[in-house]
Order: structure tokens, then C-alpha cells, then sequence
């Protein structure tokens, strides 16, 4: 009897020193990328130093920068805008790469071509308003995906005055970048957040990440200060796009940094914000971008083609109340919000 209880007792301490073992444990680390900031959790239970993963994870960041930055002029991206003899790494052949399929997905709506635009109109490093509609018809010379392509390693532009854009997408390929690095050391439950694009892999302690959505007010520059709702996810990217943050106000005219590049001006429709959820950042950021573009009702009818995403639209009425739409799949995920008023 005795032999039993004492089996018994060693059997319920093996039991408990397993789950404490396989529980899982997370931790976390937050640091400063792309002039904005970046925000990682992840299960631990590899026993892995935050500070060791933040260094690193700097260490990529960094390296990113010197590839795709606008706001580093050493970065390779900024030299082949100044046509230096500059090769293009792995960052910016991927990313180019991706850009060709979304603009080719939004029918154009979506474009990194649109630098020259973006700098006339004031937005980006160094940059002052010069657009005018005398120098449009130039400056839409300079804008096309049809204008740039890739040629044995080695971008190739139609025109040396053109110049790309990659900030409608880079921050969202960061994302997926530094989740590479994760999957490569095994981690299996994780979310990266960077300037507020977010990509989640597994589940926290069981149950999905919550993700919120900033209320597209303007100046609202502080992430997660003001939450229009919370979205559910567990292996997709969530990316948002809004005019909110970037914009100028001159003689009355809000000017978006959102650029259509079929007309060559600021963005002026009723959509507010789009949030997109993807497979990965990288298009889920690009197609955001290209929803702002689009407006509300067109983004609608490009969606119900693309089942593949799903959307959250924050848009205004004729009184300027905030109005939202939801994808159908993605109803039962969101809180703190009304969908399709």
C-alpha cells in the first residue's frame, strides 16, 4: 500500500514538473525602427534572453535601413533613386518583386514608382510642396511599373529622373522579415508589431492575439492611444493604411500622403483608415495602401474578388461620423466597434 502512494506521489510530481515545464512562457522586448517604434512578444519556452533577441533584431532593422530607407542616403535604395552604381541585396529585389504582383493585382492602384509625386507634394525626407498642374503632365511621365524592371541584378528605369517609393510596403516586409528570423529559431508562437503593422504567428496562452485599430482622427500619431476596435487573429499579418497621420493642411485643402498614381494627386475620398488581413505583411500593407486609393465602394467590389482578404474600413458620412465596414468572415472577430451600419 505504502509502495503505491509513494508511485502515486512521484507520478503526480513527474505530472506537475511536466506542465510547469511545457508551460509556456512569454516574453517581450519593444525598441525604435523606421522613425516610428516596434513591439515583439513571444512564447520563451526556448529560454531565449530578450535583450540577446532585441540586439539582433536591431541588427536586421539596421540592415534594412541601409537597403530600403528613403530617409538614409547611404541606403541602396537612395543611391539607385540618385542612378550611383548601386546593386540592389535581397531586401530590395524581394520587395520589388512583391511590389510588380500587388500593382499588377490593384490594376495599378497600388505603385513605388510614385516618388517624384510623393516629393511634389511635399511628403518624404528633405521634401517641399513644388506640384503644380503646369508640371504634372512631367511628373506623371515618371510614374509606372511598365517604366522599371530588374535586368540581371540591376535595376533598370526608363527615365533617370525616376525614383521609388517603398514606404507604402517596407514597413510590412519588415515584419515578415524579422518573422523569418523567429521561424528560423524554432519559435512557434509570436506577433510583431512595427509602426503599428502586425504579423502573428500561433496563439498566446491558448487564445488568438488581439490586435487594435487605431481611431482614424487626425493626429492620432501614438499607436494603441485610441482604439476604433480589436481585431482577433492567429497566422495572418494585419496591415492599416489611413490618412490620419501624414497630411498637411494648406488654404483649408487637406493634402493626404496617400498619392493616386492614375491622377496624380492626394487622395480625396470618404475611406479613413483600411485595415487588410493577409498571409503576410508585406501585401497585406499593399494592398491597404491600394484600398485608400480605391475609396470605399471600390474597395468592396475588389475584395469580393479577393476572398483571400480581409478587410476592416473605417469611412465617414456626410456628417462626418464615423461609419464601419467588415468583411463577413471577419464579423466574429472584431470587438469594441459596429460593423456594416
Amino acid at each position: 500500500m505504502r509502495k503505491t502512494v509513494f508511485l502515486a506521489i512521484i507520478l503526480l510530481a513527474f505530472l506537475l514538473l511536466s506542465c510547469k515545464q511545457n508551460k509556456h512562457v512569454f516574453a517581450n522586448f519593444t525598441g525604435f525602427a523606421q522613425g516610428s517604434t516596434y513591439s515583439i512578444v513571444y512564447d520563451n519556452s526556448k529560454n531565449i534572453e530578450p535583450g540577446e533577441l532585441r540586439l539582433k533584431v536591431d541588427k536586421i532593422l539596421n540592415d534594412f535601413d541601409f537597403s530600403l530607407s528613403l530617409y538614409n542616403d547611404s541606403s541602396i535604395l537612395s543611391r539607385i533613386n540618385c542612378n550611383e552604381d548601386a546593386l540592389p541585396d535581397s531586401f530590395f529585389i524581394d520587395v520589388f518583386r512583391k511590389s510588380v504582383i500587388i500593382t499588377e493585382m490593384t490594376g495599378g492602384a497600388f505603385d513605388v514608382t510614385v516618388g517624384p509625386l510623393v516629393k511634389a507634394w511635399g511628403f518624404g525626407p528633405d521634401a517641399h510642396k513644388s506640384f503644380t498642374e503646369s508640371n504634372r503632365d512631367s511628373l506623371m511621365k515618371l510614374v509606372g511599373m511598365s517604366k522599371v524592371s530588374l535586368v540581371n541584378g540591376k535595376l533598370i528605369k526608363s527615365d533617370p529622373h525616376m525614383c521609388l517609393d517603398f514606404n507604402a510596403i517596407a514597413q510590412g516586409y519588415s515584419v515578415d522579415v524579422i518573422c523569418r528570423f523567429f521561424d528560423g529559431l524554432g519559435i512557434k508562437n509570436y506577433l510583431v508589431e512595427i509602426g503599428g503593422e502586425v504579423r502573428a504567428k500561433g496563439t498566446k496562452a491558448g487564445n488568438l492575439w488581439r490586435i487594435g485599430i487605431d481611431k482614424p482622427e487626425d493626429n492620432n500619431n501614438t499607436p494603441g492611444q485610441s482604439l476604433q476596435a480589436i481585431i482577433k487573429i492567429s497566422d495572418k499579418a494585419l496591415a492599416t493604411s489611413g490618412n490620419y497621420r501624414k497630411f498637411y493642411i494648406e488654404d483649408g485643402v487637406k493634402y493626404s500622403h496617400e498619392i493616386d498614381p492614375k491622377t496624380g494627386h492626394p487622395v480625396k475620398n470618404t475611406l479613413l483608415s483600411a485595415s487588410i488581413i493577409a498571409n503576410d505583411c508585406t501585401t497585406a500593407d499593399g494592398i491597404a495602401t491600394a484600398c485608400m486609393v480605391f475609396g470605399k465602394d471600390k474597395t468592396i467590389e475588389f475584395l469580393e474578388t479577393h476572398p483571400e482578404f480581409e478587410a476592416y474600413l473605417v469611412y465617414s458620412d456626410q456628417n462626418g461620423n464615423f461609419i464601419t465596414w467588415a468583411s463577413e468572415k471577419l464579423k466574429s472577430d472584431i470587438s469594441g466597434s459596429e460593423s456594416n451600419r
